[in-house]
């Protein structure tokens, strides 16, 4: 009998109160069709009721595909753990998922992705949950929020502090999933699998072994069906027998506002010069800093913003290959993509399931992070996962947690100011007008990385602004380098309310940072 089904169909073997994973990444992978039908089922039906999802990464964007925002009704969600969660410019209007978690009407979780993998993974082998140290003296630690994002969250725990083999531990106990909705490219008619035209695995294979494990149901959403016997095994990723139920979509997109790029899925290979480098400005200047911290041979992490630049930078001095990228997607090697297409990389050298990609990630196997932040406090406490005045401006932690609870360096790139007015010239950059306020904060809103914690560890820690850069030391935050330009006492003292120190052997950083022409790179 053929498992292909139509979504309507899909959706109605969804029981209330079911406990529903969903592979994706924003639009990367989003399963959109499926996630429709069962919004548009409760709104016919009032079934299925009661839902609780799980979204290692995210579900769907704020720029044409609603994803998790199909399913954010009242009555219809009942509860929501995610990695990650729509977020876009202020001019949009606010996602209903974000409705729901700032109203308090639904219990809601930011959890690390590489924690959320790891809980499918003990779930599906009937052990006792996730003991982690990644996330300790974050907000995902009980001490702090606990990932609790609202208060219905917080009277709620879901991770708790334990002692095992005389050492402190976080402990996420196991949520069961009884259905698993992903999506791949091409299915056969057995159900198996494969993801050609896809940019990343993601972890639909330990979501789907996770429900399958414990007597569920998996619904695979796929562009095309094919007889079955037609696939190479060596391409099939999630196979047959694990797959219930296939529901075509022929329109799905590959990712954000992407119908299709073969590149993103590593079918063709982009001429080098055919990547946009970035435009002469504040956050070029800042990029070419971060790269000064690379070597050849490294293997790097790259987050969004002004740090998804660097692989550019280098690019522009003409060593495309001098480094490996490793991004949580699981795309290694290539260029990193930028803008909607986050998350996705051309050229790449492999895909590697996001599952082992945190593994990875967590255990502190790169070289070096490249990240962004929207707060530094005078702890070195870095936030990007909270924005209390308008939320959906930031999608959440992501991989942000894994990533840098153990990395061995890392570096966090931003504005020292928002909306600071800047004169850069080849010669020097010039505070013309000060900003709205400092991203150098008394306390940060959320911790998303403990400055505390990294001092204990001894890990690296930079902080690069167009002002300066700032080291991570026992009194706090440091200016070691400052820009050609730039007043240290005026410009970084006083705009920082004195939160930042300047080091009395600080250097001045090179001028050939401000130039035109592309930098010079040669570690």
């Amino acid at each position: 009998m053929s498992k292909v089904v139509s979504a309507a169909a899909a959706a109605e073997c969804i029981a209330d109160g079911a406990v529903v994973t969903v592979s994706s990444s924003s639009s990367l992978g989003c399963p959109d069709l499926v996630l429709k039908a069962i919004g548009e089922r409760f709104e016919a039906e009032g079934h299925p009721r009661g839902l609780t999802t799980l979204h290692p990464i995210a579900a769907g964007d704020m720029y044409g595909v609603k994803g998790i925002d199909h399913i954010a009704k009242d009555g219809l969600l009942a509860k929501v753990l995610a990695g990650s969660y729509p977020s876009g410019s202020s001019n949009l209007p606010m996602p209903e998922i974000w409705k729901m978690i700032v109203e308090d009407r639904i219990p809601a979780y930011n959890v690390p992705s590489g924690i959320m993998f790891d809980m499918h993974r003990e779930a599906a082998a009937r052990r006792p949950g996730v003991l982690t140290r990644t996330g300790f003296d974050t907000f995902a630690d009980p001490i702090r929020e606990g990932c609790a994002m609202n208060a219905r969250a917080a009277a709620e725990p879901i991770v708790r502090r334990v002692e095992f083999d005389g050492e402190t531990w976080l402990h996420f106990p196991n949520i069961i999933p009884n259905v698993c909705i992903l999506r791949a490219t091409t299915a056969d008619e057995f159900g198996n699998l494969t993801y050609e035209h896809e940019g990343a695995y993601l972890g639909g294979l330990e979501q789907a072994i996770c429900v399958r494990n414990h007597g569920g149901l998996v619904i695979a959403q796929v562009s095309r069906v094919t007889a079955r016997g037609s696939l190479r095994p060596h391409d099939v990723r999630v196979p047959g027998h694990l797959v219930d139920l296939v529901v075509i979509d022929p329109d799905q997109k590959q990712t954000c506002e992407t119908p299709y790029d073969p590149a993103i899925s590593g079918q063709i290979m982009r001429p080098w010069s055919s990547f946009r480098t970035p435009d002469y400005g504040v956050e070029k200047v800042i990029a070419r800093r971060a790269a000064m911290e690379l070597r050849s041979g490294m293997t790097a992490n790259l987050g969004f913003g002004i740090s998804a630049q660097v692989p550019r930078i280098l690019l522009e001095a003409g060593h495309p290959e001098a480094v490996t990228w490793a991004i949580e997607q699981g795309a290694v090697g290539g260029m990193p993509l930028t803008d909607f297409a986050f998350g996705c990389a051309s050229n790449a050298d492999a895909f590697v399931p996001s599952p082992q990609q945190f593994i990875f990630f967590q255990g502190a196997g790169f070289d070096v992070a490249f990240l962004s932040f929207l707060e530094v406090d005078v702890e070195g406490n870095v936030n990007v996962s909270k924005l209390g005045k308008k939320p959906f401006l930031t999608a959440g932690c992501g991989g942000f947690v894994d990533i840098t609870s153990h990395g061995k360096k890392i570096v966090f790139s931003g504005w020292f100011e928002a909306g600071a007015e800047i004169e850069l010239s080849e010669t020097g950059i010039r505070v013309k007008k000060p900003g709205k306020f400092t991203k150098m904060v008394g306390a940060v809103e959320h911790v998303t990385f403990s400055g505390r914690r990294a001092r204990e560890q001894g890990q690296e820690v930079l902080y690069v602004t167009e002002r300066c850069v700032m080291r991570l030391d026992e009194g706090g935050l440091i200016a070691t380098e400052i820009m050609p330009g730039i007043e240290p006492e005026r410009d970084i003292v006083a705009a920082s309310h004195g939160r930042v120190r300047v080091a009395g052997n600080a250097e001045t950083m090179p001028l050939s940072l401000l130039s035109k022409a592309p930098m010079e790179w040669n570690q």
